[in-house]
């Protein structure tokens, strides 16, 4: 019998236990290598960033929180439960909502052309997508009453009705969704899609089974933004909506009413409030891509 026989193992041993013991044993030193390969300088960093962060965010947030319950719970409930206050949250969380719901579908469309296809003018658009980047709120306020206000040349007026809220956070929130989805979508391969089409995959199928899950968390991190910045939004709407309590009054609106009568606390209240529904619409949105992403 050939000697290399003998010295095979048996199935189901190890084939190689030394080169096992020695691979376990090195485990603990490689994690422990890992763990040490903060330097100085980069610990340096990180320290200051974290210092910075907390001063910027944690801090401010924290002390957020504490104005809104100085007063105690019962107080905390009592802005919430308030009629004109919960109307106005109502309005800014539906209207941010159906923001974003219409900048995901067009803010699809114009990457989609805007990458996809080659016009004249082209460049124009993108220059123009970003002017809501650009405007100052007050400033796109002004432009927004100028086209849909008493005055408007189209004959439509806006001012001080819901419909206020809605147009103001669409124009502000333009960008978010475009911005996101068109470098994704910019490098997509195209021969994926013509392998489907020769295949007998139609358009709509291409789009429903190949595009759009590739986009998924492009769109999930621009819807995200989009409605961050709906629930935030302060200046296009002092301008454009009039500000009256129980139709067009937005939470941000209600926070400056509360501040200008020296209530800070229910000020703070309504802030807690956004600021929790945005976390919470960015975590919902985390877990739901978590799985697209490559482990």
């Amino acid at each position: 019998m050939p000697t290399s026989a003998l010295n095979t193992p048996a199935p189901g041993t190890d084939a190689a236990p030394g080169r096992l013991r020695s691979r376990f044993r090195s485990t603990p030193r490689s994690r422990r290598r890992r763990r040490s390969t903060l330097t100085r300088p980069a610990g340096l960093a990180l320290g200051i960033s974290v210092l910075w962060f907390s001063l910027l965010v944690m801090i401010p947030l924290a002390l957020l929180l504490i104005s809104s319950v100085e007063d105690g719970w019962s107080t905390f409930w009592d802005t919430l439960t308030n009629v004109q206050t919960a109307n106005a949250i109502r309005l800014t969380l539906v209207s941010a909502l159906a923001v974003t719901a219409v900048n995901l579908v067009m803010g699809l469309l114009i990457a989609w052309v805007l990458v996809r296809d080659r016009f004249p003018g082209r460049w124009l658009i993108e220059l123009m997508i970003d002017i809501p980047f650009a405007l100052p709120s007050l400033v796109a306020g002004l432009v927004l009453l100028s086209l849909y206000g008493p005055e408007s040349p189209l004959g439509i007026n806006v001012l001080g009705t819901p419909a206020s809220v809605f147009l103001a956070l669409l124009f502000v929130t333009l960008p978010f969704v475009v911005r996101t989805v068109q470098p994704v979508l910019g490098e997509l391969d195209r021969d994926v899609e013509r392998a489907a089409h020769s295949l007998g995959a139609s358009r709509a199928t291409t789009v429903r089974r190949i595009i759009l899950p590739a986009l998924t968390p492009a769109l999930a991190a621009g819807a995200t933004l989009c409605f961050a910045r709906g629930v935030g939004e302060f200046g296009a709407l002092v301008i454009l909506t009039g500000n009256r309590p129980n139709i067009s009054e937005g939470a941000p609106m209600r926070i400056q009413s509360y501040i200008e009568v020296d209530n800070t606390a229910a000020a703070a209240t309504v802030a807690v409030l956004l600021l929790a529904t945005a976390l919470a619409a960015t975590l919902l949105v985390e877990i739901l891509t978590s799985k697209e992403r490559p482990r």
